[in-house]
């Protein structure tokens, strides 16, 4: 990068405020995703203005500007394709105002996740989207990407708590949108549009937040199936009843069969199971524990415990998220990668889903676990391969291809909480192609040099998922 820009951007956001240096470049050009490309400066402002100063700079010279929160994003959403600048948000980590009369938050994008909900613990209210990375990831990233995780069925997504919120736009304007309201009718939802838009339309520099009281009590049940096509007709069974749980986590055989090696045996040995949650008054809860149960035994359950007990609550919770890090024991030289993991379908669709996953994954020879937040539809795959194996690559490809097609036209969508990135944007653009023109259109109203997180979502111009890996393979001769 030219010297005269860093002497420029030095001046806005003080000598500690960025670095060119090597070793530091190289580590931002990483999120948890496949992907890797090394920026070639990074920035690390501490207040609006300074965001809105790098970003007249950035601007003008046509630099371009990719926003990172935590990096713990799966689809490569921060990672810097064109190079240019990451602005790494988390310097900007206060919890501005807390304000339990007004059912709401004000906090800057840098604050993490669970440190939010301790800061709310006193107060007896939480923060409920419950993303599974919730002790890394940062606020500004989850209300860009609608982050949500297991309590989304009971609680919604992070879109569903976003009241307001300050933002600078690529020529350094800086938007105040929303309100401190829980309702707001005033024209255009600009707070609402930023979310999901993945750092291309604007960098978030303060959210305003609802905020939900904390349940009372609650309970869990673990349903073991005879298979996933069982467990998948028990999800959909269950809400139809009707009941909403506050989480329900289906898991397959392969998933299973990973933690158990992992942990040392903490799940029953069966082909599926699910993990129900129920929250709320503590009579609530029993009798809906006792519906849990009575369903998963009418959907053929082979064994179905249940507990009030928090310390095996968290112990059956924490081997639901120990999958993605537990599947490489089945096969030493292995990795578990992130490609299709975040499909999302009608609830009533999830039997077929999982059925129809399996088979796509043994006709291409690809170990896949199936597992995610079955009650709201969302389902998460991952691929077991060997990274540096071009010809595993290749046919996990094939394998992630077929799945989307199959979520699409079960009348799925290949998203329903870690955003598109790269890794899902071929599909996504096939998925929403009716919607594209209008897409570019704000993008580039919003936008118009282009600079911010260029080439995501509507401007991936990969014909897959294979970018800018980093791994050291090539299988599609593009690096």
């Amino acid at each position: 990068m030219d010297q005269a820009i860093v002497d420029l951007i030095k001046l806005a956001v003080g000598d500690e405020g960025y670095s060119i240096g090597k070793a530091r470049t190289y580590a931002y050009g990483f999120d948890a995703s496949i992907y890797h490309s090394t920026p070639d400066m990074v920035v690390q402002p501490r207040s609006t203005e300074e965001v809105a100063a790098v970003m007249r700079i950035a601007n003008e010279h046509l630099i371009p500007v990719t926003a990172r929160g935590g990096g713990t994003g799966l689809c490569g959403s921060a990672v810097p394709i064109k190079g240019g600048i990451v602005m790494d948000m988390s310097r900007m980590n206060s919890v501005k105002d807390i304000s339990v009369g007004d059912l709401l938050c004000v906090v800057e994008p840098g604050v993490v996740y669970d440190d939010l909900n301790r800061a709310l613990a006193p107060y007896g209210f939480f923060f409920p989207p419950t993303p599974g990375s919730g002790e890394a990831c940062q606020i500004g990233g989850m209300v860009a990407l609608n982050a949500s995780g297991m309590r989304a069925i009971k609680y919604g997504a992070t879109r569903d708590y976003v009241l307001g919120m300050t933002f600078v736009k690529a020529d350094g304007e800086i938007v105040q949108a929303g309100t401190r309201t829980l309702k707001d009718s005033s024209g255009y939802q600009l707070a609402r549009m930023m979310v999901a838009s993945e750092g291309t339309l604007g960098i978030i520099t303060e959210v305003i937040l609802k905020i939900a009281p904390k349940p009372k009590a609650s309970a869990m049940a673990l349903a073991a199936f005879p298979g996933p096509e069982q467990a998948g007709e028990f999800v959909a069974a269950l809400i139809a009843e009707p009941l909403i749980p506050s989480s329900l986590e289906l898991m397959d055989s392969v998933s299973i069969d990973a933690v158990n090696r992992a942990m040392g045996g903490p799940l029953p040995e069966c082909k599926a199971l699910c993990m129900v949650e129920v929250d709320g008054d503590p009579l609530t809860v029993d009798k809906e524990l006792a519906v849990v149960e009575e369903v998963a035994r009418r959907c053929a359950a082979t064994t179905v415990e249940t507990t009030h007990d928090r310390t095996r609550m968290a112990s059956w919770s924490k081997s639901r998220q120990a999958v993605m890090t537990s599947l490489s024991s089945l096969r030493p030289g292995s990795s578990s990668v992130s490609l299709a993991d975040d499909m999302v379908l009608p609830v009533s669709k999830i039997p077929l889903a999982v059925k129809a996953y399996q088979q796509i994954a043994d006709r291409n020879g690809v170990t896949v676990a199936t597992y995610g937040h079955a009650a709201d539809g969302n389902l998460h795959t991952k691929m077991l391969i060997d990274p540096l194996s071009e010809e595993q690559w290749k046919a996990a490809e094939r394998t992630v291809r077929e799945i989307f097609q199959a979520t699409i036209e079960l009348g799925g969508s290949v998203s329903g909480e870690h955003g598109v990135g790269m890794s899902k944007a071929a599909d996504f653009k096939i998925e929403r192609s009716s919607a594209l023109s209008t897409m570019i259109a704000i993008k580039k109203a919003m936008d118009p040099n282009n600079i911010l997180n260029p080439g995501k979502l509507q401007q991936w111009e990969g014909e897959g998922v294979i970018g800018p890996l980093r791994y050291p393979c090539d299988p599609d001769g593009s690096q």
